[in-house]
């Protein structure tokens, strides 16, 4: 599905992603680990097609397809969903009108009509109520007033609505208390599916405990430095980072 080879990026003439090889298959979930600034984020936006950062060189391709000269909408059309670490407030507009537009408008990337009204609003219900989202939320102003958790929530709500094949979680459970966090990952793990994929950004094994991933990398200075299972998440947890620095310039 995701395929990223030899990817470097900079930002501001400074590198921060120097050779990333990453192969994400349908059907699992990978973890991304690793100290602050070691270039996790920056890799989510790149994947995502942000264009604050500078592709320089490396391959970036979604089910066989090249995306790195695609714009972020267009690689949203193509399956790709990311979750903020930083979810925009919009006053004034809902969660519905804007979980609305945003279908219609990959509708009409595809060729396809607006879905029907009826068809939207039995859509939303069957979402809503598999992630257990009470109807007034979703007539609030898109994350205005919202909690923490709340942003969260709406924003796996929007991943269940989209159905990407791919989506990016950016330190998703920055923030969150311990019951906002197993909503939030509740809420992944019903719309895992052997069609599509998760790659997960954290600093913390304890989401790891609620979304269990099936490979976990360790980034560190702009490069995979170590892969392994859960139990790498477990290791780190318990050592922090400095063993694989002493592994490294063994």
């Amino acid at each position: 599905m995701l395929h990223v080879k030899d990817l470097h990026a900079s930002v501001n003439e400074k590198d921060i992603l120097k050779g990333i090889n990453l192969d994400v298959k349908a059907g699992e979930v990978h973890a991304i680990m690793g100290p602050n600034g070691s270039g996790k984020s920056t890799l989510a936006a790149v994947i995502a097609g942000k264009d604050t950062f500078e592709v320089s060189k490396g391959e970036l391709t979604l089910n066989n397809e090249d995306i790195s000269e695609l714009d972020p909408e267009e690689r949203a059309h193509k399956g790709v969903f990311m979750s903020f670490q930083y979810p925009v407030e919009i006053p004034g507009v809902s969660v519905t009108n804007f979980i609305k537009t945003a279908i219609n408008e990959t509708r009409k990337a595809k060729g396809l009509k607006d879905m029907p009204a009826s068809e939207m609003l039995k859509f939303i219900k069957e979402k809503a109520d598999l992630l257990e989202i009470d109807r007034k939320f979703l007539s609030r102003s898109l994350n205005e007033g919202f909690s923490g958790g709340e942003k969260k929530r709406n924003e796996i709500f929007q991943m269940a609505m989209l159905e990407p094949k791919l989506a990016i979680l950016d330190e998703t459970d920055s923030g969150l208390d311990i019951d906002a966090l197993k909503i939030v990952a509740n809420g992944v793990n019903k719309l895992r599916s052997k069609d599509n994929a998760v790659v997960v950004i954290t600093h913390y094994q304890r989401l790891l405990d609620y979304i269990v991933p099936d490979f976990v990398h360790v980034l560190m200075n702009g490069k995979i430095v170590k892969s392994g299972t859960k139990e790498l998440a477990y290791e780190l947890e318990e050592k922090g980072y400095d063993w694989i620095k002493e592994e490294i310039n063994a």
